[in-house]
């Protein structure tokens, strides 16, 4: 317990500084970049080549995101490859919470709506309740069913419905007038 409750400590200030508003998801990182420094520097497991290698690894992983971000068309796709990928071992609301609040800035720069970026999102996040390993929707379905079916089985079946998004979803970007037209009909 005594181990548990420092880094417990950490993620309770990370996450409750962006859920109560306090900080950015980027703030919010670097107080907890802060807090592991302090906790290793405590523990006394921090050296030069620790520290060496996760700097590396932060500006390896700071230049991929920013390698996201050369175009408005490159940056729909990279981004809804990352989301879809991401789907595979995360849940919805943790991609929402981490992940949206790092894209939703350049939508404005690319001047993309964000109902329809919104709308490529929810979409994409669909794919994560059928994709494996995390799949949710097959898990239900696993547990309403029991021994009669095998998960294998729902994953293979869920498959047909993972293309029907993906197809939707380039149906919507080449006719970005679908998802925006009931919003501008709305509120314009």
């Amino acid at each position: 317990m005594v181990s548990f409750l420092p880094l417990f400590l950490i993620i309770v200030l990370v996450l409750g500084s962006i859920l109560g508003g306090l900080a950015t998801a980027s703030e919010a990182a670097a107080v907890g970049a802060v807090g592991a420094i302090g906790l290793a520097f405590f523990y006394k497991t921090m050296n030069w080549n620790m520290f060496k290698d996760s700097i590396y690894l932060t500006a390896r992983s700071s230049t991929m995101i920013i390698w996201l971000f050369v175009g408005p068309w490159q940056f729909l796709v990279v981004t809804q490859i990352v989301i879809f990928i991401l789907g595979w071992p995360l849940e919805w609301t943790e991609i929402i919470i981490i992940f949206v609040p790092i894209f939703l800035p350049l939508v404005k720069y690319y001047g993309i709506d964000p109902y329809f970026f919104g709308i490529l999102i929810g979409l994409n996040l669909q794919t994560s309740f059928l994709s494996p390993p995390m799949a949710m929707a097959a898990f239900y379905l696993k547990g309403v069913q029991g021994d009669r079916v095998s998960l294998q089985e729902i994953f293979k079946g869920g498959y047909p419905f993972i293309f029907m998004v993906i197809l939707a979803m380039l149906l919507l970007y080449n006719f970005q007038g679908l998802s925006t037209w009931l919003p501008k009909y709305l509120f314009d």
